[in-house]
């Protein structure tokens, strides 16, 4: 069961880039088989999409920026080195975590290096989102520069995906200052928490609901998104 907090209700102020992150990773799951990798894994909150996995191990690095308290990540690592044998996984997932690795040309032969020649990568990148997890923010890819990367260290691109479009990223910006910024820092309301409360419960909840409603009539954009989807297969001679 993925949690709700992953997969929200659209009283969440993260409603539109969560639930599209959901859908996408639910579509593209089931083609990942074998023993899977985690990379990154945190609480590992879509491990149950994987359901034609044999087995899935959780990895992660334990450093500033994020607390693992309460994951259940089965393996940690130094940010340099994959502790696993050579074509040791089937598969690898990684989703929302390469722009936390700084160095990340360094981290992806070793990627590939536990990989099976003909092992499927599944990863979710953010594209258009406000610095998170400092001070371990380090970078937000392109398409085109995670192509380039990929191919590189013997990946095959098979799928570039988006989630959100440029109407849909902008209103979801707009939703988080609200809810990061906005209510935390207006004049003389800013300090109620019967206000905070109304923004939470009441408005953001409308935000969201009228956007859904009249979203199918906004001209429609990919050149500005919410993240990015890759998935990609390692070459058998890599």
């Amino acid at each position: 069961m993925v949690p709700k907090n992953f997969n929200p209700s659209i009283k969440h102020p993260l409603y539109f880039i969560r639930k599209g992150l959901f859908r996408k990773i639910s579509f593209y799951a089931p083609q990942l088989k074998g023993k899977l990798l985690d990379f990154g894994c945190g609480e590992k909150p879509y491990q149950s999409l994987f359901t034609q996995v044999s087995s899935y191990t959780g990895l992660d690095y334990q450093g500033e920026g994020h607390d693992h308290q309460n994951e259940n990540v089965d393996v940690f690592y130094d940010g340099k080195h994959i502790p696993f044998a050579d074509a040791s996984f089937d598969a690898v997932f990684s989703s929302e975590v390469f722009e936390h690795v700084f160095g990340l040309s360094q981290i992806l032969p070793e990627i590939s290096r536990v990989t099976k020649p003909g092992g499927q990568l599944l990863i979710t990148c953010p594209f258009a989102w406000e610095e998170h997890e400092m001070p371990v923010d380090y970078a937000r890819y392109t398409q085109f520069a995670l192509k380039d990367m990929l191919e590189q260290n013997g990946y095959e691109i098979q799928v570039i995906d988006k989630n959100g479009h440029f109407a849909l990223a902008l209103f979801q910006l707009f939703v988080l200052y609200i809810h990061d910024h906005w209510m935390h820092n207006i004049p003389f309301l800013g300090k109620y928490n019967w206000f905070k409360k109304i923004v939470r419960q009441i408005g953001i909840p409308l935000l969201n609901g009228g956007f859904r409603l009249f979203e199918p009539f906004w001209p429609k954009s990919d050149r500005f998104y919410l993240n990015t989807i890759v998935l990609a297969v390692k070459k058998p001679n890599a």
